[in-house]
C-alpha cells in the first residue's frame, strides 16, 4: 500500500464521495491537502473512505474536515476508530475556537477583580497565620530542648545578616543624619531656635530613623535574601528532601534565620543610632559652629535614653517580621524560575510594609502611653 497520500473518485456518479489512501501526515499532507480542498470546493464532500488511510496527524485531519464543509458530519467519514476519534478532538477543538464568548461589562469586570483581590487578601492572612502558628510551635520545641538547635547556621546567617551588613546601615544612616540636621537647622533658623536642631537630630534618629532605615535595609537585604535561598531549595526539592528523611524544614531553615535577625538586629540600630547621631553632629558642628561636646552634652540632658530604649523595644518584632516574611514567601516559591522571581520581590514588599505597619503601631501604643 503507498504511503503517499491520494485522494480519488471511486465512483464518477457520486461527485461528492472520496478515497483517501496513504499517509496523511507530515510535510506531504500540505500539497496534497490544498488539492483536495480544491477538488471540493463547488461541492463538498458528501461521503469520505478513509480506511485504506494508514497514518494521520492533525494537519490531515484538518483537511479532511475542511473537506466536509463549514458545519462538518462526521457521520459521513468511514474510518478506523483511531482515526475517527482524532477527528472528533480536531472538530472539538475548532468548534471551541469558533464559540465566543460574550464580552463581560465593565461593572461585572470591576466587581470581579474585588472579588479577588478580597479573597487573595483572606488567603494571604490566613497563610500568614499558619506560618506564624507554626513558627511558634517549632520555636517552643527547640527552646524546650535547646540540643535540637542547630548553632552553626544561627551564627554563620547571623554573620551575613549582621557583620556584612554594617557598612551600608552605617553609612546610610550616617547621612539619613545629616539630612535631618541640614533640614531641622535652616528651618528653626526662620525662629531663631537653631541651637534646638540637637533635639530634633537626637530624637528622629534615635527613635524612629535609627530603627527604620535598618529594618528597610535587612528587608532589601536579608528578606530578599531568605527567599532566594529557599525558594532555590524549593525548586530543586531539596526541602522536600529533608521531609522525606525526617527534617523539620522549620527547624533546618525558618528558625536559624529568624534567631540570626533576632541576634543581629539590636546590633545594627545601636550602630545605626551612633551614625545617625554622628551625621546630625557634623552639620551643627559646621554650620552652627556647636561642637561635640556641646552636642553629646545636650543630647544627654535634653533627649536621655529613652527615645534609644523606645526603638530598641521595635527590633524583635520588626526582625521576626522580615525574616518570617522571607522564609513564607520561600517556602511558596513553584518550580519555575519566574515564581522564584515573584516569590523574591513579594518579600521585599511585604516586609517593608510590615516595617512600616509594624512602626506606626508601636507610634501609636507610645502615644498612648506618653512616651
Amino acid at each position: 500500500m503507498s504511503v503517499t497520500p491520494t485522494f480519488r473518485q471511486p465512483d464518477p456518479e457520486e461527485p461528492g464521495a472520496f478515497r483517501l489512501a496513504g499517509d496523511w501526515c507530515g510535510s506531504p499532507v500540505q500539497a496534497i491537502a490544498d488539492a483536495f480542498i480544491s477538488s471540493v470546493q463547488d461541492i463538498p464532500a458528501s461521503a469520505l473512505d478513509l480506511t485504506d488511510v494508514r497514518r494521520m496527524d492533525v494537519a490531515g485531519a484538518w483537511a479532511v474536515l475542511r473537506a466536509l464543509g463549514p458545519q462538518p458530519e462526521l457521520e459521513r467519514v468511514k474510518a478506523h476508530p483511531d482515526h475517527s476519534r482524532l477527528l472528533a478532538m480536531v472538530a472539538e477543538a475548532d468548534a471551541s475556537r469558533l464559540r465566543k464568548t460574550p464580552p463581560k461589562s465593565s461593572i461585572r469586570t470591576f466587581l470581579e477583580r474585588i472579588g479577588k483581590g478580597v479573597a487573595g487578601v483572606v488567603d494571604e492572612t490566613y497563610g500568614t497565620l499558619a506560618f506564624a502558628g507554626r513558627l511558634m510551635v517549632v520555636t517552643g520545641r527547640l527552646l524546650s530542648d535547646p540540643r535540637r538547635i542547630r548553632w552553626a547556621p544561627c551564627f554563620s546567617l547571623a554573620e551575613r545578616a549582621g557583620l556584612d551588613a554594617l557598612p551600608i546601615v552605617t553609612v546610610t544612616t550616617f547621612f539619613i543624619g545629616a539630612v535631618v540636621g541640614l533640614l531641622g537647622v535652616n528651618t528653626l533658623r526662620q525662629f531663631g531656635a537653631e541651637v534646638f536642631a540637637v533635639e530634633l537630630i537626637g530624637i528622629a534618629v534615635t527613635r524612629e530613623f535609627g530603627i527604620v532605615i535598618t529594618a528597610v535595609l535587612l528587608a532589601g537585604r536579608s528578606a530578599s535574601a531568605f527567599a532566594a535561598e529557599i525558594g532555590s531549595m524549593r525548586m530543586t526539592q531539596e526541602v522536600d528532601a529533608m521531609r522525606v528523611m525526617g527534617v523539620d524544614p522549620f527547624e533546618a531553615l525558618v528558625f536559624p534565620r529568624v534567631a540570626a535577625l533576632l541576634l543581629t538586629i539590636p546590633l545594627l540600630t545601636f550602630v545605626a543610632t551612633v551614625a545617625g547621631l554622628m551625621g546630625g553632629a557634623l552639620v551643627t558642628w559646621s554650620m552652627l559652629g556647636l561642637g561635640p561636646t556641646f552636642f553629646m552634652t545636650r543630647l544627654v540632658e535634653s533627649v536621655g535614653d529613652t527615645h534609644f530604649w523606645i526603638a530598641l523595644s521595635k527590633a524583635p518584632v520588626m526582625a521576626i517580621a522580615i525574616a518570617g516574611i522571607g522564609c513564607r514567601q520561600g517556602m511558596l516559591v513553584k518550580g519555575d524560575v519566574l515564581s522564584l522571581g515573584q516569590r523574591v520581590t513579594a518579600a521585599v514588599v511585604q516586609a517593608i510594609f510590615a516595617i512600616i505597619l509594624i512602626d506606626a503601631v508601636f507610634a501609636l501604643i507610645y502615644m498612648e502611653l506618653d512616651l
